[in-house]
């Protein structure tokens, strides 16, 4: 029977390196680790079978952080990473979605600091904010690596963004809800209006600027009576858009930049307004669905939840593997759905 120290000679380690390595425990390299155990199944100290586990990596273990509240498309994405684990299994990877509370930026920062004790990587939907960049600058310092999902962290260390063009994807808002008006967009003055989950999100920010950017320069004679904040809550959706109704007797149209669809729609159903308000969205879940089929929402915009979470988990598992972060992963692309092309 060959001794510990013929294995610890043939590796090239000291004798306790040898033992913390056949003992399960942990402070190795998992170089040294496969070395070992590589060393100890050539001399028959430990089984081929056995010494394959114990050398093969462990699994990265990857948090999702999704804010808390009635955001369905937000709910999409948690269910997504909690059912699809078998897609993630050829990267080695373990995800796991942390519902956390919304719209806090510190409650954020002090997530991102607690799971960085726990995890390989996280991936989060940022709010614009300093407490946040500085976690995740701490995080960086400590190795453990960040993507920003949905929403982006500007001037931050995290080490990539999945999810839209914003400024895009506002500027296709207010494209489609000035052809929705047709003639009117550039002759009657129309007014229209925005509701936003929060500013804060950079994300919704990007939306707001590129709405404006294309009304301003294409259809200047349109109003956009302001942006208010719902924090992508339903029931404050639908005050905001009572209150835009009764303010605004005359309102066109309305581009809602975040979630909580459902009350804005329950609103416009309740109006007494002579016309119908066009009506733009984000995500495709089961309750913007329905509003396309009652023909309420005119159209939305949204992204593929399982595409935007195997992005991250490609990212992630370049990084492991030394390669630059988006080798191989999709650039994210913005859908417009309507009534007639529902998938």
């Amino acid at each position: 029977m060959p001794r510990m120290e013929e294995v610890a000679q043939r590796a090239e380690v000291s004798l306790a390196t040898v033992d913390r390595v056949l003992h399960g425990r942990s402070g190795v390299r998992a170089a040294t680790v496969q070395r070992v155990m590589r060393a100890a199944a050539d001399l028959g100290y430990v089984p081929e079978a056995q010494a394959r586990a114990a050398a093969a990596p462990k699994p990265l273990r990857l948090a999702f952080l999704i804010p808390e509240g009635s955001n369905r498309f937000l709910r999409m994405l948690g269910d997504v990473i909690g059912y699809s684990q078998e897609h993630w299994a050829p990267f080695n990877v373990r995800c796991q979605a942390e519902y956390i509370e919304a719209f806090n930026p510190e409650a954020l920062a002090r997530q991102l600091l607690r799971h960085a004790k726990k995890c390989d990587g996280i991936a989060f939907m940022a709010l614009e904010h300093p407490v946040v960049r500085e976690a995740v600058a701490q995080l960086a310092e400590q190795g453990v690596p960040t993507v920003t999902l949905i929403s982006d962290l500007s001037n931050s260390q995290r080490a990539a963004y999945v999810g839209l063009d914003n400024r895009a994807a506002g500027r296709t808002a207010a494209y489609l809800i000035a052809r929705f008006m047709g003639p009117v967009a550039r002759s009657k003055h129309p007014k229209v209006a925005m509701i936003a989950g929060s500013l804060s999100y950079k994300a919704h920010e990007e939306r707001e600027a590129g709405f404006l950017h294309l009304m301003q320069e294409q259809y200047p004679s349109v109003h956009v009576v302001g942006a208010r904040e719902g924090q992508d809550d339903a029931e404050k959706n639908y005050r905001q858009a009572r209150a835009l109704f009764e303010q605004h007797a005359d309102l066109a149209g309305i581009y809602n930049i975040g979630g909580g669809a459902e009350g804005i729609g329950r609103a416009i159903h309740e109006t007494t307004l002579v016309r119908k308000p066009i009506f733009i969205g984000h995500g495709l879940t089961p309750d913007t669905r329905a509003l396309l089929i009652d023909g309420t929402l005119d159209a939305v915009i949204t992204q593929n939840p399982q595409g935007a979470v195997m992005n991250c988990v490609r990212i992630f598992a370049n990084l492991r593997d030394g390669r630059e972060p988006t080798s191989g992963v999709e650039q994210v692309r913005s859908q417009v759905i309507f009534r007639e092309n529902l998938p």
